[in-house]
């Protein structure tokens, strides 16, 4: 996403200079919230985030929390997808969960790292339906998507960015949005919510969000949310938002921070149901 969004800043001359793309990719975004919250007060250097954000100083005991960073907008949200391969025999997600209550454990749900977004979803849905996956961690969706492709493992809650191509070519199948409504996008509205497929409500969006370094003035901050405003504006962006299976959620200022809180302390207590908190 960042390296998508940068040519669009210079496109649109949104701002003076350049916006450099860096990877800081070790310890699950570790490396970059620390060297971020090295850089107090500098106003050149922001950050792109998920949910790691919340999940990885939970999981790992990192010194590092996100207040210690300025907040500046939330861009847009993930949805995720209940995925099984195109030859399983479940055709609805209360079919497939209703086999894997049968059998505890024998089923494998695999995700992307350990203790991140989607070991949190498998065990939101664990204490949701009464049932026991067996979780395997990959180093990334795409790597997750093939798995499943090849049988290797029984289901993914992959994002749709992650799995569309082999949902488009008939490899994988989608069960269910693991959200409490469609996702409002040609195509994807296609997919049952996971009530509509099994009956019982639930729901998972995943932060991509924007913060700047500890300590920068407030003329700095609005600069940051005003472009990236004007970003999210752009025809690019749109297309953007729907190739990927995004959900459009601008969101900034003390409305962003309530949010932040609330994402937080709902991470933390699914966590703390997996055993996935640092001791």
């Amino acid at each position: 996403m960042a390296r998508f969004v940068s040519p669009l800043i210079s496109k649109y001359k949104l701002s003076p200079t350049p916006f450099i793309v860096i990877n800081k990719s070790g310890g699950a975004g570790g490396e970059g919230f620390l060297y971020v919250k090295g850089k107090a007060k500098d106003p050149h250097t922001i950050i792109i985030t998920l949910d790691n954000l919340f999940t990885t100083p939970l999981g790992t005991g990192l010194p590092f929390n996100w207040r210690d960073m300025t907040p500046v907008a939330r861009l847009a949200l993930d949805y995720f997808v209940l995925w099984v391969n195109e030859e399983a025999p479940y055709k609805t997600a209360k079919e497939y969960l209703d086999a894997v209550k049968k059998e505890p454990g024998k089923f494998m749900m695999g995700g992307t790292g350990s203790a991140q977004e989607d070991q949190i979803i498998t065990v939101q849905m664990e204490q949701a339906f009464g049932v026991k996956f067996g979780y395997v961690p990959f180093k990334g969706g795409g790597a997750v998507a093939v798995e499943l492709v090849g049988k290797h493992i029984s289901s993914s809650v992959n994002n749709p960015a992650e799995a569309v191509s082999h949902w488009k070519a008939k490899r994988l199948r989608a069960l269910a949005t693991i959200d409490n409504e469609r996702i409002n996008l040609p195509l994807w509205d296609t997919i049952p919510t996971m009530k509509e497929s099994s009956g019982v409500d639930m729901s998972y969006l995943m932060l991509r969000g924007i913060f700047a370094a500890p300590g920068i003035t407030k003329e700095q901050q609005e600069y940051y949310i005003n472009l990236m405003k004007k970003v999210t504006e752009t025809p690019e962006w749109t297309k953007y938002i729907s190739d990927n299976g995004l959900k459009s959620a601008f969101l900034t200022g003390p409305a962003f921070v309530k949010w932040l809180e609330e994402k937080e302390k709902t991470t933390k207590d699914l966590m703390a149901k997996g055993n996935l908190l640092k001791k």
